[in-house]
Order: C-alpha cells, then sequence, then structure tokens
C-alpha cells in the first residue's frame, strides 16, 4: 500500500476527541505522519500531550513541531502529562512548529495532506511565510457549520474553530489549494456508545487506555453546559475530529457536495456564490457503518 504522506495540525488537550484522532491516526496504516504541529493556547502544554502520546504508541520518529500560543485556553487534560518532562522526550521537538510545517510540505515529494483539527493560526502563517505550499499539500479541516449546528441542531452554529480565528480561517479557505472539510452537519453527530464504546472502555491497548484516562480527566475538569450529564462510563464524548482523519485516506461513507463558502468576521460559514468553491461532507451514507469502522480501527 502506498502511504499518505499527512501532517496533523491540532489543539489537543482543549476538547478531548483530538487525542481519540491522534490514535485513530497512529492506527491508520493508509498514513505517513510526517509531523504533528500543536496550534492555539498553551502549545507546549498541547505538545506534552502529543509526546506522551507518542512514546506510549512508540512512535517517537515523528516530529513535533510546538506553534503558535496565541490566546488562552483552559489546560483541560493537564492532569495527564503535569509531571511529564519534555526535555526527556527522545523524539525531535521542533521550537518553530510553522517552519516545521513549511519545510515537510516543501520537502516531500507527494502532495501533503495537511490535517487541521483546531484553529489555524499555525496554517495560515505558514501560508503567510511562504505561499508555496499550496502547491504541495491539500487541506482536510474539521471546520464549519453549514445547515446544522451542535449535536444536530437543525440550525447552523458559528463552529468553534472557524470563530476562534475567523480571519486565519479566511485566508485558509480563500488559499490556492484544495480544500475538503467535514463540517458540524457530519462530524457532529458521532459518538461511541453501547458495545462499540465498552470495547473501548475496557481494553488494554495502552493507547486505548490513554484515551479513556483522559477522558476522565477531562470531564472533571470542563464545565461545559452541553456536556454536563455526560457519562465517561457509557458513551464517548463528540468524536468530531476522528472525520477529519477518516477523509484523509476515505470518503466512501460520506456525501460530499461542492460549495461555494465564505467565512464571515464573526466566524461563520456561509454558502455565497462569491465564496470558493470547496468540498464539504454534507451528510453521511452510513454513519453506523462508519462508527463500526472507528471502533475496529481504534481496538486494531
Amino acid at each position: 500500500m502506498e502511504k499518505i504522506p499527512v501532517i496533523l495540525d491540532t489543539d489537543i488537550g482543549f476538547d478531548i476527541d483530538d487525542l481519540w484522532a491522534l490514535v485513530m491516526m497512529l492506527k491508520s496504516p493508509e498514513l505517513d505522519i510526517k509531523l504533528i504541529a500543536t496550534d492555539t493556547g498553551n502549545t507546549y502544554y498541547r505538545t506534552k500531550i502529543v509526546a506522551k502520546t507518542l512514546e506510549l504508541a512508540h512512535r517517537t520518529d515523528i516530529p513535533i513541531g510546538v506553534g503558535i500560543p496565541l490566546s488562552f485556553q483552559k489546560e483541560n487534560q493537564i492532569d495527564w502529562v503535569e509531571d511529564y518532562d519534555l526535555s526527556r522526550y527522545p523524539g525531535e521537538v521542533i521550537e518553530d512548529g510553522v517552519g516545521a510545517i513549511i519545510d515537510t510540505i516543501m520537502r516531500s515529494e507527494k502532495k501533503v495532506s495537511l490535517i487541521s483539527i483546531a484553529p489555524v493560526p499555525n496554517i495560515a502563517a505558514a501560508l503567510q511565510r511562504e505561499p508555496r505550499i499550496v502547491n504541495n499539500a491539500r487541506f482536510i479541516g474539521m471546520h464549519g457549520s453549514i445547515r446544522k449546528g451542535y449535536l444536530g441542531a437543525s440550525s447552523p452554529d458559528p463552529e468553534f474553530n472557524v470563530f476562534q480565528a475567523a480571519k486565519s480561517c479566511q485566508m485558509v479557505f480563500e488559499a490556492d489549494w484544495p480544500i475538503t472539510i467535514t463540517p458540524l452537519d457530519t462530524c457532529g453527530i458521532i459518538t461511541l456508545k453501547g458495545d462499540h464504546y465498552q470495547a473501548i472502555l475496557n481494553s488494554e491497548d495502552p493507547l486505548l487506555k490513554a484515551i479513556v484516562s483522559n477522558y476522565f480527566i477531562w470531564k472533571k475538569n470542563i464545565d461545559w453546559p452541553k456536556y454536563k450529564d455526560l457519562d465517561p462510563n457509557t458513551v464517548s464524548s463528540v468524536l468530531y475530529d476522528c472525520v477529519a482523519v477518516y477523509l484523509a485516506f476515505s470518503e466512501e461513507l460520506l456525501e460530499i457536495e461542492e460549495l461555494p463558502l465564505r467565512i464571515t468576521d464573526d466566524g461563520r460559514t456561509i454558502i455565497d456564490d462569491r465564496g470558493k468553491k470547496i468540498r464539504c461532507a454534507t451528510s453521511w451514507k452510513d454513519q453506523d457503518k462508519f462508527e463500526d469502522f472507528l471502533r475496529d480501527r481504534l481496538l486494531h
């Protein structure tokens, strides 16, 4: 199998789904992970989560880029890495994460899939510093809300990864590269529950045990109204970011529409004939089959 070179840009450590997506990526034989870059908030805290996870996976061959810190976000998984010494990490940690994104794309012999599961200040900065990255990369994002909002709401919402850095998102969406996104319409309804979730909860796999440990820590530290009644013993949180990882190697279970999109200054994603045509995963062909696939991939 010819592997797809990928970069992951993540704000891991805020919502728990980034860790699920990272583990899914590490377990995906279709992907050749060239770099993981941390984005937004305390990017050193985020780098510690990535580094500890890569050690557990025996994948310290993957370099980590420390991205632009910018705004503060609550460190919801800090308990898991509070005592982790990043200076002892045996792999490569690159202080200039934006430069690492540029170098990885520009040096790649094959087009890189840049998977963003975060606000995009790193990627906007990379475009400003080296506009030619668009010639050797495609952008795959967990971004936007087109016809449905959070938790399947019947009207769209300002989606977090967009409105946190709307100006940066405008730059990324308007750049001259292929873009495919999973908006809330498809990624905002994915959870594992029942036997699917119990298989993860009871697994002895070190990476899945890390997910579960982080999940309980995260739930204790958040005060988000939408998750007030969420029980980590019975169901996952919404696994938005896993859909973006899936799109890096398959679209089989998703309906893709090409829509002209525009990002507004207040962080909304709207269909506008003046916008750039973007490939959007707007509905599922078979959501149950994807959740089966996700369980099997994580347990592999």
